[in-house]
């Protein structure tokens, strides 16, 4: 009944289930809240969704900012 939550935190780089339309799947999250901001790393397009969207359609964490 638990699934394994993926942590996620702001200017990390994640994979989205659906690719973006010009066709890169590369993600940087630039805004979190109770919606979460997340910019296109292909061709720069930022999409504001709410967190609870954005949690079903993560894939992966590429790239932590540390």
């Amino acid at each position: 009944m638990s699934q394994k939550e993926i942590s996620f935190d702001l200017n990390d780089i994640v994979e989205m289930k659906k690719p973006h339309p010009c066709g890169t799947n590369r993600w940087k999250i630039i805004r979190m809240g109770a919606d979460i901001r997340i910019k296109c790393q292909g061709c720069g397009h930022s999409v504001l969704i709410p967190r609870s969207q954005f949690k079903k359609k993560l894939k992966r964490v590429i790239e932590d900012e540390q």
